[in-house]
């Protein structure tokens, strides 16, 4: 893979709301999980909530056997959560908000109100050899204070950018991409590796995926309700095409 190749995280956890919908074993994510692999997914991202409404236990042991690319564990910074990743090692821990009234995440990590409590959290998991992102809004105070924790990545909430755009808020829309492209560069030339993801779409990711600084997307919510129409591959080979694209 050259330098400058974007890498396309592929979340599944929505494959696992679908199949918790009826509680019994299908769809299963870890067929999903491959198929993602098999059709150019970089990394697989999986989230398991403290409610466990989607990404089970389970799916982290068998995801840790199956995948040949890295498992991004997305998880709140909470005690058990720490306990499961140090268990497991996966390749990178993105460290997220977590509301259990919340449908999805809904913005970015505050760092710079905890940065020692998540300066001491993270330490562990660094040791362990797990490459630890911050999930974090497009702001500078935040993007510091994950610098000073010791993070090695950042990973920039896309949502506000994709809803402005959804909803025809285009200047809301313009200044949102502004943003994310000023900080994108700032968190570089900190020496941190920029990610990005939330709510992109084949209408809204070639932007992104233009910023130079941008080493990574994480996109699951759109590509599994795409899949519904067109099948997994062809929605993940979709979305590849125009991030290369937006590169070159």
């Amino acid at each position: 893979m050259s330098g400058n190749k974007l890498r396309l995280g592929v979340n599944i956890d929505h494959v696992a709301t679908v199949r918790n919908a009826r509680g019994g074993a299908y769809p299963d994510p870890l067929r999903a999980a491959k198929l993602a692999e098999e059709a150019g997914a970089d990394g697989i991202t999986a989230h398991l909530r403290e409610d466990r409404r989607h990404i089970s236990d389970a799916d982290i042991d068998g995801l840790m056997e199956v995948l040949s690319v890295p498992l991004n564990f997305e998880m709140a910074a909470t005690e058990e959560m720490q306990k499961i990743a140090l268990r497991h090692k996966p390749h990178a821990v993105c460290i997220v908000p977590e509301k259990r009234e919340e449908r999805t995440t809904e913005g970015g990590l505050e760092v710079a109100r905890e940065e020692n409590r998540l300066a001491h959290y993270i330490a562990p998991l660094r040791e362990a050899g797990c490459r630890v992102s911050i999930f974090i809004a497009a702001d500078r105070a935040q993007i510091e204070a994950a610098h000073r924790i010791g993070a090695e990545v950042i990973e920039l909430h896309t949502g506000a950018y994709c809803d402005a755009h959804a909803e025809g808020r285009f200047e809301e829309r313009d200044r949102e991409l502004e943003s994310l492209r000023e900080m994108s560069a700032f968190a570089a030339s900190l020496g941190l590796e920029v990610h990005a993801g939330h709510g992109l779409t084949y209408d809204t990711v070639k932007p992104i995926a233009a910023f130079p600084e941008v080493m990574e997307l994480n996109i699951g919510h759109f590509l599994i309700g795409e899949s519904i129409f067109r099948g997994l591959p062809p929605a993940i080979e979709e979305m590849r095409r125009l991030m290369d694209e937006a590169r070159a």
